[in-house]
């Protein structure tokens, strides 16, 4: 779908200030599954965790991505921002499994072929509950996004490093051809 924008990159790197950035200026926010999944599985006992069942998150990323892709507004008059995206989940279990669920999946469910990556951060980055991994596991997701999104014929923005205004607006900016 030409109007389902991902914004996606690496862990802590300041995605979810600019989808909220985005959200409070009237855009509609997809929320990313895996915090979801962990809300989910935390509050359930479940073990599709990262840190528990990798390839059960992964599965159930994938199974709630394509849920979002499907149910997702589709009026294509209004941009609809995804944090992180099916790519993601797909390419970390392939990667993971080596099932071929990558070009199969991803052929099926389109996004916008632009897609804005933001960039590894350090210095904000934070590990909580939810996102346990270190910074070398999401330096490591980064490069990997960074190779399939342009294999899948995606074209790929890096999200600059300056305020978040000035993150949305290089967002907005960027769809509206200037």
């Amino acid at each position: 779908m030409d109007h389902f924008i991902i914004i996606s990159g690496c862990s802590g790197g300041g995605k979810s200030t600019l989808l909220a950035e985005l959200r409070r200026r009237g855009y509609a926010v997809i929320e990313e599954p895996g915090r979801r999944i962990v809300q989910e599985q935390t509050c359930t006992g479940g073990q599709a965790l990262p840190w528990l069942d990798l390839t059960a998150f992964l599965r159930r990323a994938i199974d709630l991505a394509v849920d979002d892709h499907a149910t997702a507004p589709r009026d294509n008059s209004q941009w609809v921002f995804f944090d992180r995206s099916l790519i993601d989940a797909a390419a970390a279990l392939q990667e993971l499994t080596d099932e071929p669920v990558l070009n199969t999946l991803c052929q099926k469910h389109r996004y916008h072929p632009r897609v804005f990556l933001a960039p590894p951060r350090p210095e904000i980055y934070v590990q909580d509950e939810e996102r346990r991994h270190g910074m070398g596991a999401a330096l490591e997701e980064f490069e990997r996004l960074l190779r399939i999104y342009p294999a899948l014929g995606y074209a790929v923005s890096l999200l600059p490093k300056v305020g978040v205004a000035q993150r949305a607006d290089f967002v907005l900016n960027t769809l509206a051809g200037r």
